[in-house]
């Protein structure tokens, strides 16, 4: 599968280039914030609701002394305001019981697996969210998987999976080091502009030739446009 795994960075970093990272990584607790509020939404309206919360307020202990309803109309236009409002109150307010402060600083000299479980055992802080921190706030070689990395992946025939979750645990071990970065935000590119859910553009597929998709000879369309999506590398 590590072979594999080369093959598709090699040929999507030539399609698409290799993706950019900033040289200051997010904050933790932003990220983890940013990702829970980007859930069944789209970039726009998360990261909407990610600035009226940095914007409105100072500091996310400020965030957490809010009224859960105010809290909620803060981040209503993410959609699943009730949800995601006590999701981040519940969370910020475990640090501050806990360290003494709003922070994930602590997290950085644990194993990839013991932050994956300290996370995931929140209420609504699910396994892409907490990749999402190891990734792009601790620079860990951890490719999170969302709805397009999970359908491309099993197109492909790297997997043959049910859920982006079993996706994941099972190439998690299988990424070679340095490629996870890359190797996730082109298959989020791929997905979103090529490999769609709904008639895919596999004639024009850097991944054709070594897809196993069976419908891949089926679709002829070559045109194509570009799909823009928010970086977290770019969250503040």
């Amino acid at each position: 599968m590590k072979k594999k795994f080369l093959k598709i960075n090699k040929l999507l970093i030539k399609r698409f280039g290799i993706p950019q990272r900033n040289k200051n990584k997010p904050d933790p607790v932003d990220l983890l914030i940013a990702t829970v509020l980007s859930q069944n939404t789209n970039d726009r309206n998360s990261y909407k609701a990610f600035q009226n919360l940095k914007t409105k307020y100072e500091s996310w202990d400020k965030v957490a002394d809010l009224h859960l309803n105010k809290l909620r109309n803060a981040v209503k236009v993410a959609g699943l305001g009730k949800q995601k409002s006590k999701t981040i109150k519940r969370f910020l307010t475990y640090l501050i019981k806990t360290t003494g402060k709003i922070s994930l600083e602590h997290l950085k000299v644990f194993k990839d697996e013991e932050i994956l479980n300290e996370l995931t055992r929140h209420p609504g802080i699910g396994i892409k969210t907490a990749s999402c921190v190891l990734l792009f706030s601790l620079d860990r070689n951890i490719c999170p998987v969302d709805t397009h990395v999970h359908r491309t992946l099993n197109r492909i025939g790297i997997v043959k999976t049910n859920s982006p979750e079993k996706t994941f645990y099972l190439i998690m071990p299988n990424i070679p080091g340095g490629i996870a970065h890359s190797i996730h935000t082109n298959l989020i590119r791929l997905g979103r502009e090529i490999c769609r859910s709904g008639k895919p553009l596999c004639p024009v597929c850097p991944l054709n030739k070594m897809c196993n998709y069976p419908y891949k000879n089926s679709y002829k369309s070559t045109s194509y446009k570009e799909n823009s999506f928010l970086l977290l590398d770019n969250i503040s």
